[in-house]
Parts: structure tokens; C-alpha cells; sequence
């Protein structure tokens, strides 16, 4: 069992902090309030709700939306140098402001502090850093003259393609953040970011820093609301394009959406990773950074390797180290620095979580390591929990729970483990363990966008999110993440 680390008075100490949240919407450069229902977001390590946020209106959408398309059309966002310099001052004034930010992710989404620098400000930072590098980048590109009657010459460039909705999920917002809207802004488009409604303070707070940045009204705006105001933005006219990450049946919503104006979508879906430990794998050595990665912010993580394949002949091993493992990863207070489990988002969240793994548990499968929840009164949190007994078939190792749950399956042969990555319905992202040329060999037949080796390596904000299968639909972060914003145009002339 994972024992558990206490929680303790400093959860509510730094929550007070937080007594100047942005309780506003930023729109058309100016914060205002809401007037909608009220949303309730919580601490999901005490339960206790943190701010009494009233949501936009269908009208205060509409102005945002109009904000965006004037600042869109009134060509003060068109120049380059000026967006690479307002998004340089915005990631600068991130950089200032990181501490606070992380606090606040802390307190509203209750990532453990020892993960929450580099998890969930690290990251963004370095992104936003790396859009405003690329804002004012010429990728006109020349064509070979055509020798054919009449002769000719043509030149492909690219335009923004207008207003982005982005839409992000709960577990990493200021991330979703800058990869949907300030890379939108970078290719000159402008913008309205929605955040999930279980953690909207964040990102209001991060307004603060686009309205000292010198964003231009409109061109970038931030509103808090529920599903109904998600579906009046994706139906909306003024929408160009959707950027949205969720679950996939979220996605299905967006796409039918969106089809009724003929929208294009970036869709970043759920995953069911496969961990795949080759025969031969030092066990002990890649227990905790295997474990560890689906085991971290409560599993609340779309590349979380949940499906762990181990070879047949080191299968007993495997689970033996996990065990004396698990026993070592404290669960408890997000403010404690030796946490690495922190709370799930919500207990409804946490209820269907573990009735996934009641489910499993009367199919058949069985408790390997950890279960349960842990001895704390307060908050949503439950232990981690290794499952066997089970197939790929099982509905536990279909679904995404988004938990600290992961279901560890034997297979006989490398041909069948990568049968078994591949036989899903997911692939946003695997991860291997073993001799790299093995491992090398092994990824290049896996059917996914991401394949971490021996624990892959830092955050790559050059790289490129590439969702397949129903994990998603279009690129995001680095060149891939911009040109999803852009539109080409092909100009030919007679010579």
C-alpha cells in the first residue's frame, strides 16, 4: 500500500493567497464581469471551492467574439516584428510572474510542487518563447519557373486563417494555453481561449500578463464558462478554425459542430499508451521513471503509459519491484515537495475512476500493487493501482481513465507486444524500455505520434503533438503548431 504523506495546514494557507484571483474575463482589452451562472472551482485537495466565478454570457461571447474579429480585420496584429515583440514581453513577463502561476496551478488543479515547475510552467514558457521566435518568420516559397507556353512563375505564401477558439482541458492550462492561442497569434491570427470550467482562475490570472504585454484589444481574449458557452463558440460564424484538446467523445461534439459552418478543427484526444518493457530490461532501474510517469499528477495526463507490457519470463519480477515501488511514492499534500501523487480534479472524478477499477476487479483482474484510497479525510485522492489478470480486451484497458491506473499484461514474443500497442483505438504516445537500437526498431512499428525510449528526454517545444487513430485530428507546438493557423495561397504570373 502507498503510503501516504500528510496533509498539512500549509493547503490552506497558500490558498489564501489567492484572494486576488482575476475574478473577470479579459475582452477586447479590458477585464469585465460576468454575467452568467456562477462557476465553482475547488481545490481538489481540500474541497473547498476557491472563488464564485459568474461565467460569460451568450452576449459577452458575442462581444468577445466581435473584439476578435475587428482586431482580426483591422490589420494591427499583420506586422511580425510587432507580434515576435509582444510575445516576446509576454513571455517575459510569464518568466516574472512564474511563481505565482505555479501557486496558482497548485492551488486550483493540485499538481504536486515537486513536479508543478517543470510540468506545468516549464514548459508553456519555453513554447511561448518559441512561437514568438517564429512570428515573424517569411515562409513565402518560390516555385521552379514553368518552361511550358505561356511561361510562368508562382510563389506559394500563407496567410492567417482569422479567429481561433481554443479550448483546453483542466489538467494543464496555461500549456493549452500558448500551444492553441499564442501560437494563433504568432501566425497573425487572433483569438479566444476557453478554459475548462473546473479550472478557470489560471488562465484568467494569466490575462493579467497579455493586458501588460501590450497585446492589442481584441486580438487576444480569455472567458471562463461551461459547456454551453464551448457550444456556442464552436457553432459560431465568427469562428474560423477550433483548436480544442478533451476527450474523444468531446471531440466528436467539436468536429459535428464545427461541420455546420465547415470549420477546420485541431483536435488533441485521449490516449492509452502502452509502456512496453522489452526482454532483458533492467527492471529495477526502470520501475519508478515507468510507474512514475502514469503515477504523477494523479494519472491526469494524456500521454500516461497505462498499458504496461512486460515479457512473459520477467512478468513475476516486474511486478515484485512494483510493489516495493509503489511503496515508496508518497501520496498526499500537492504543497509537500516529496508528493508525487497529488488529488484528482474532482470526486466525481474520482468515483468513476475507481469504478472503472471495481469493473476490472469483477472481470477477473486483481490488485497488483497499491489500491484504494489512502488514509486522508479531506480532498479527492486515491492510490495508485497496478492491475493483472486482465487482456487488451478489457474495458479498464480500452478506456482512458485519466487516474493513477495503470493494467500490466504479459506478452510471449516483441511481435506480439507491439500487436498489442497497436490494437487500440489510441495513438497519441508509447513509451519503450530497453537497448536502444531494440527500442529504435520497436517504435518505428508502433502506430503512434510519440515514442518516449528509456524515458525519452526533455519537454521539445520544436517538436510536434501528432494525436493518431482518434488520439486527434491536425498538429500542434513548434513549425507544425503554427501552420495549423495558416492558410496557403498560391500566386502565379505570366513571364
Amino acid at each position: 500500500m502507498i503510503k501516504p504523506a500528510a496533509v498539512s495546514s500549509a493547503s490552506t494557507v497558500d490558498t489564501r493567497r489567492f484572494a486576488e484571483w482575476r475574478l473577470a474575463h479579459f475582452i477586447g482589452g479590458r477585464f469585465v464581469a460576468g454575467e452568467g451562472k456562477d462557476l465553482a472551482p475547488e481545490n481538489p485537495a481540500t474541497g473547498e471551492v476557491l472563488a464564485r466565478l459568474p461565467q460569460v454570457s451568450k452576449e459577452q461571447l458575442e462581444s468577445a467574439v466581435a473584439a476578435a474579429r475587428g482586431a482580426f480585420e483591422s490589420g494591427v496584429w499583420r506586422d511580425g516584428s510587432k507580434r515576435r515583440a509582444v510575445l516576446t514581453r509576454m513571455a517575459d513577463l510569464f518568466e516574472q510572474r512564474k511563481d505565482e502561476l505555479k501557486r496558482s496551478v497548485i492551488a486550483e488543479i493540485g499538481t504536486p510542487i515537486a513536479i508543478a515547475q517543470f510540468l506545468q510552467i516549464d514548459g508553456p514558457l519555453a513554447m511561448l518563447r518559441d512561437v514568438a521566435n517564429r512570428a515573424d518568420v517569411d515562409r513565402t516559397e518560390r516555385l521552379s519557373p514553368d518552361p511550358r507556353p505561356p511561361t510562368s512563375e508562382s510563389v506559394i505564401r500563407y496567410e492567417p486563417i482569422g479567429v481561433i477558439a481554443g479550448i483546453g482541458a483542466y489538467n494543464n492550462p496555461l500549456l493549452y494555453l500558448v500551444s492553441k492561442c499564442c501560437a494563433a497569434l504568432a501566425a497573425g491570427c487572433s483569438a479566444i481561449y476557453l478554459p475548462s470550467s473546473l479550472t478557470p482562475l489560471t488562465a484568467l490570472l494569466f490575462a493579467e500578463i497579455v493586458e501588460e504585454a501590450g497585446v492589442p484589444a481584441g486580438v487576444l481574449n480569455i472567458v471562463a464558462g461551461g459547456p454551453d458557452i464551448a457550444r456556442a463558440l464552436t457553432l459560431h460564424p465568427g469562428i474560423d478554425k477550433v483548436s480544442m484538446t478533451g476527450s474523444v467523445d468531446v471531440g466528436r461534439q467539436v468536429m459535428r459542430q464545427a461541420a455546420d459552418g465547415l470549420k477546420g478543427v485541431v483536435l488533441e484526444l485521449g490516449g492509452k499508451s502502452p509502456g512496453i518493457v522489452l526482454p532483458g530490461a533492467d527492471i529495477e532501474r526502470i520501475s519508478l521513471p515507468l510507474h512514475g510517469r502514469y503515477l504523477r499528477n494523479a494519472g491526469q495526463g494524456c500521454q500516461s503509459p497505462t498499458r504496461l507490457l512486460v515479457h512473459a519470463s520477467q512478468y513475476d519480477d516486474f511486478v515484485d519491484v512494483a510493489r516495493s515501488t509503489f511503496e515508496r511514492v508518497p501520496i498526499g499534500d500537492p504543497w509537500d515537495p516529496n508528493t508525487l501523487i497529488g488529488p484528482l480534479i474532482r470526486e466525481s472524478h474520482r468515483a468513476r475512476v475507481e469504478a472503472f477499477v471495481d469493473r476490472a476487479l469483477a472481470e477477473g483482474g486483481a490488485i497488483l500493487a497499491g489500491g484504494g484510497r489512502p488514509d486522508i479525510a479531506q480532498g479527492w485522492f486515491m492510490n495508485g493501482t497496478l492491475l493483472g489478470g486482465l487482456s487488451n480486451h478489457s474495458e479498464i484497458a480500452r478506456s482512458e481513465l485519466f487516474g493513477p491506473v495503470a493494467v500490466a499484461i504479459a506478452y510471449k514474443n516483441v511481435d506480439e507486444a507491439v500487436a498489442i500497442a497497436n490494437d487500440t483505438e489510441f495513438g497519441l504516445a508509447a513509451h519503450i524500455f530497453g537497448a536502444q537500437d531494440e527500442a529504435m526498431a520497436v517504435a518505428k512499428r508502433l502506430r503512434v505520434g510519440t515514442v518516449a525510449i528509456n524515458g525519452g528526454g526533455n519537454f521539445r517545444v520544436d517538436s510536434v503533438l501528432a494525436g493518431w487513430k482518434q488520439s486527434g485530428i491536425g498538429r500542434e507546438w513548434g513549425e507544425h503548431g503554427i501552420r495549423s493557423f495558416l492558410e496557403a495561397q498560391h500566386i502565379q504570373w505570366t513571364t
